[in-house]
């Protein structure tokens, strides 16, 4: 249990309630104290005298306007009378702490959004804040553009902020900045996202006498026997694959994992494709330039070939529609696929046991790839004043911390200004631990109530995990026969976090791999699209025996002609 931490949880709320209680100010709506007089200079608050927690929290004596751009998704509606600058968030954050939000421009989420952000970049007329691409924050600061925050940001963060940085172990701080300057406020995402585990009917290994797997031996020898005794009769697929959305590992560039890829195939081979390694000289490589990559494509379309993998892999509209349908025995994916994504397999047969492992290597260590600790950055224009690049900073501690209070039913959260999304690294990890002590009975889900913590979904995972998982035994591995359906969103949630992060949040990981390099350099800007597009199709050919393995050797050949070589020097300057 991580106890420490939960009681510092406590310390830091009583702290808290002691600190307003002393001032002699009564909280407002929004818990804030009020601020004292000689706390504020020249209409600004003091980030030199106020605490962390006021600074953070605090009311500007003057309305303080913030002018950015916003991302709005075409699906996303608001009530009537409602606008993306007059809806419950903005007026949150006038009515508490006097910051009026004034969007100076609007364009559809994805590609219109993107082309915004990037001619305001080219013509040098950033609104005082936006949510923007590492590519294009590492734009705008190479040319000047953004306000350094390195030093304001430290002052103003809110100790949940502060707690979600530190969980990276400084990597989203880091990635925020270029030459040592924090630049951007980076949105972050837990690590186990980009953790891929093997999902695998336990009730079919049960009922073939079949012990879960650990290496890939085992997960080859399951395969054998679910292709020869076909649990789901003649439709049985072994192991299910990519479909045409989606890849057959992810790219240094990607965050999650894939859905029906092979990144733990790969990484329990000690190779890392479609990511930028630094070897133990020093030197830039591109993962999939690898004997070790080689032989895991040979091992995958031998798989394949055996019809142990899915054979309308890479083309198959929808894997998850396929997991559903109860003709899978075996895909790999990330923590929430097991809960949150295949949802239907469960109303379809209540009685489908999947369960999640990790794949360890021939000599039983555990390796992981990684992703990126961040998704996005919340930039501010280096002409905005003091007060407004406090206001951007004040703007995500609230988000953080009181995202929980709105009514997002008829006013999605995309409509909060410039949403900077914040979890801890370790927040499914650390929120498994904390079920597990709820049902064993070492803590009670009242210990978690009222505390101000990153950990924003804790206190009601805490409040519901006793319902939806009547059957527990301590000491037990779950089943699916321990959860209840009854709230279905509840037991998604639980069944992810329990079944789905188990591998993660109980097993060492001996070796942690992440690329070197997040961003795209100079020559992969005219380059990458190209390379990668022939990277993707000469492994679905050679995994799906459309081509033999000399089409690997091939590819690296012409990677490196064509742009590879020149690309691997610009990764290493930026080392």
């Amino acid at each position: 249990m991580k106890k420490k931490k939960l009681v510092s949880m406590l310390l830091a709320g009583a702290m808290t309630f002691s600190l307003l209680a002393g001032c002699g100010s009564k909280p407002t709506d929004a818990g804030t104290a009020d601020v004292p007089a000689s706390e504020v200079e020249g209409g600004s608050v003091s980030t030199e005298t106020a605490g962390s927690q006021e600074a953070a929290f605090q009311k500007f004596p003057e309305v303080v306007e913030v002018h950015i751009g916003q991302g709005v998704s075409p699906t996303d509606t608001l009530p009537e009378g409602l606008s993306v600058e007059n809806n419950q968030y903005t007026d949150y954050l006038l009515e508490n702490f006097n910051i009026k939000v004034v969007v100076d421009w609007t364009a559809a989420s994805g590609n219109d959004y993107t082309q915004k952000v990037a001619l305001c970049i080219a013509s040098n007329t950033l609104p005082d804040a936006m949510t923007v691409s590492r590519e294009y924050m590492l734009k705008a600061a190479r040319s000047g553009q953004l306000y350094d925050i390195t030093d304001l940001f430290q002052q103003m963060q809110s100790p949940q902020v502060k707690e979600v940085m530190e969980s990276t172990g400084g990597e989203a701080i880091k990635e925020a900045s270029v030459d040592g300057r924090q630049y951007a406020i980076p949105a972050t995402e837990v690590e186990t996202a980009g953790i891929q585990v093997i999902n695998i009917r336990q009730d079919w290994l049960d009922e073939c006498g079949l012990e879960a797997p650990k290496t890939l031996d085992d997960v080859e020898n399951i395969a054998k026997v679910f292709a020869e005794k076909k649990p789901a009769g003649e439709d049985t697929i072994p192991i299910a694959g990519p479909d045409k959305n989606t890849s057959c590992y992810t790219t240094f560039q990607e965050t999650a994992t894939t859905t029906g890829g092979f990144d733990a195939v790969f990484s329990a081979n000690d190779c890392y494709p479609g990511i930028f390694l630094k070897d133990e000289n020093g030197n830039v490589t591109y993962g999939t330039d690898s004997a070790a990559t080689r032989a895991t494509l040979e091992r995958l379309a031998d798989w394949y070939q055996k019809g142990y993998i899915d054979q309308e892999m890479g083309t198959r509209d929808s894997t998850i529609e396929l997991i559903n349908s109860g003709k899978v025995g075996m895909f790999f994916g990330a923590w929430w696929v097991s809960g949150y994504g295949i949802g239907d397999a469960y109303r379809n047969d209540p009685t489908a046991n999947w369960q999640a492992y990790p794949i360890y290597t021939d000599d039983n260590r555990y390796y992981v790839k990684a992703g990126s600790a961040t998704t996005g950055y919340c930039v501010i224009n280096k002409n905005a004043s003091e007060d407004v690049a406090k206001a951007v900073i004040i703007m995500a501690n609230v988000l953080l911390r009181d995202e929980s209070k709105f009514d997002v039913s008829e006013q999605p959260l995309d409509f909060w200004p410039v949403r900077t999304l914040m979890a801890p690294a370790d927040e499914c990890e650390y929120t498994y631990h904390e079920l597990i002590n709820v049902l064993d009975g070492k803590t009670s889900p009242e210990d978690y109530q009222g505390i101000s913590s990153a950990y924003k979904l804790l206190a009601n995972d805490v409040s519901v995990v006793k319902d939806v998982v009547p059957g527990y035994e301590s000491g037990k591995q779950l089943s699916i026969e321990d959860f209840s359906m009854e709230n279905f969103g509840d037991f998604q949630r639980m069944y992810s976090l329990l079944i789905g992060d188990r591998p993660y949040a109980t097993t060492t990981v001996d070796k942690k791999t992440r690329s070197c390099v997040f961003s795209q350099t100079p020559t992969m800007e005219s380059k990458w699209s190209n390379l990668l597009s022939m990277e993707k199709e000469m492994v679905m050919k050679v995994i799906t025996g459309k081509s033999d393995i000399s089409a690997y050797d091939e590819f690296i050949k012409k990677w490196k002609a064509e742009g590879g070589d020149t690309i691997l020097q610009e990764v290493a300057e930026l080392q």
